[in-house]
C-alpha cells in the first residue's frame, strides 16, 4: 500500500506527466465517444478533467497561474455550454477559441519553464512532450473554429462536403505539427492554409529551439 502512496506521490509531483498521461489517454478514448450527443457529453467531461491537469502544470512554471485559471474558468462554462448546445455553431466557435487561447497560454508556461534554467530535471523532459501535444491541441481547437467561420475549409477523402469531426481536425494538427504529412484531411480555403503553414512553422521551430536545447543541455549534464 505504501508503494502506491508513494508511486502516485511521485506521479503528482509531477504535473506535465499527469497533463501528457491524460492527453494520451484522451487520443485513445476519442475514437470510441462518436459524434452522438452522448458521446460529445463524454467529450466534454473528459476535456474538463484534462483541464484540471493543464491548470495544475501551469502551476509550476513561471506563468501567472491566476491567467490560467481566469482562462479555465470560461473554458469549463464555455464547454458546459456546448456539451448542452451542440449544434449551435456559435456556441462551439466561441468554446473552441477559448480552448485555444488556454493552450496557447499554457504552451507559454511551458517555454518558459523549460528555459528558465541550465539543468534539465525529469519534470522538464517530461514537459517537452506535454508541450507538442498541447501546442497540437489548441491548433486543433483553432481549426475546428476557423471551419464553421468559413465552412468547407477543410475537405477528406472519405465524405468531403461533411464538416470535419473533432478526431480527424486533431489528426491533421498531428502531422502538421510533426511535419509528416500522413494526413487524408486537407485545407482548401486560403485562411485554413495559412493556418496550417503556421502550424508547420511552429512545429519545425519547436524541434529546432526546444528540442535541440533540451538533447543540448542533456549531454552536457553527462559530461559534467
Amino acid at each position: 500500500m505504501s508503494s502506491v502512496r508513494h508511486t502516485l506521490w511521485t506521479i503528482w509531483r509531477h504535473p506535465s506527466a499527469l497533463l501528457l498521461g491524460a492527453q494520451l489517454l484522451g487520443l485513445l478514448v476519442y475514437p470510441f465517444l462518436g459524434d452522438s450527443p452522448t458521446g460529445r457529453a463524454a467529450l466534454s467531461l473528459f476535456a474538463l478533467f484534462v483541464l484540471i491537469f493543464a491548470v495544475r502544470a501551469v502551476r509550476a512554471t513561471p506563468a501567472l497561474t491566476s491567467v490560467a485559471i481566469g482562462l479555465a474558468i470560461l473554458v469549463a462554462v464555455s464547454t458546459i455550454l456546448e456539451a448542452l448546445q451542440p449544434t449551435n455553431d456559435m456556441v462551439v466557435a466561441v468554446s473552441s477559441v477559448l480552448h485555444a487561447t488556454f493552450y496557447l497560454y499554457v504552451t507559454y508556461g511551458f517555454l518558459r519553464y523549460m528555459f528558465s534554467d541550465r539543468i534539465i530535471t525529469p519534470d522538464e523532459l517530461i514537459a517537452t512532450g506535454a508541450t507538442f501535444t498541447v501546442v497540437a491541441w489548441a491548433f486543433a481547437y483553432l481549426y475546428l473554429a476557423l471551419q464553421i467561420v468559413y465552412p468547407g475549409s477543410f475537405i477528406a477523402a472519405i465524405d468531403s462536403e461533411a464538416p470535419r469531426t473533432w478526431v480527424e481536425l486533431l489528426f491533421l494538427s498531428f502531422t502538421n505539427l510533426t511535419s509528416v504529412g500522413l494526413s487524408d484531411v486537407v485545407p482548401v480555403l486560403p485562411q485554413a492554409r495559412t493556418l496550417v503553414m503556421i502550424e508547420q512553422v511552429a512545429g519545425v521551430m519547436y524541434v529546432a529551439l526546444v528540442i535541440s536545447r533540451v538533447v543540448g543541455l542533456t549531454v552536457a549534464r553527462g559530461r559534467a
